[in-house]
C-alpha cells in the first residue's frame, strides 16, 4: 500500500479560507460533518476583488487532550518560594 493510499490522521486545527462562496459555506459544513467545531469568530478582507473569509475549526477531542496536558505540567510544577507574611498561590 502506497503511502499516500493510507488514511491521514486529522488535524486538531485548520484554518479554512477562500472566497465568501456557497463552495466556502460547504467547506465549512464538511468540516462540522467531520466533528470539528467552530473556533472563534469568522475574519473577512476584500482583496480588490471580492471578500476573502477564514474560520478556525478545531477537533474538541484534540482540545481536550491539550488542555490535560497542560493541567498535569501545572500540577507539577514546584512552588518552593517563601514569600515572608505572604501566602502563595502558583497560577499558570
Amino acid at each position: 500500500m502506497a503511502s499516500q493510499d493510507l488514511p491521514q490522521e486529522k488535524l486538531a486545527y485548520r484554518l479554512i479560507t477562500g472566497p465568501d462562496d456557497r463552495t466556502f459555506c460547504e467547506r465549512i459544513s464538511a468540516a462540522l460533518s467531520e466533528g470539528y467545531v467552530l473556533h472563534g469568530s469568522p475574519a473577512a478582507t476584500f482583496n480588490g476583488n471580492s471578500v476573502i473569509v477564514a474560520q478556525a475549526v478545531i477537533l474538541p477531542a484534540a482540545v481536550a487532550t491539550a488542555d490535560a496536558a497542560v493541567a498535569t505540567a501545572v500540577d507539577e510544577l514546584d512552588f518552593d518560594v517563601d514569600f515572608p507574611g505572604e501566602a502563595f498561590e502558583g497560577h499558570a
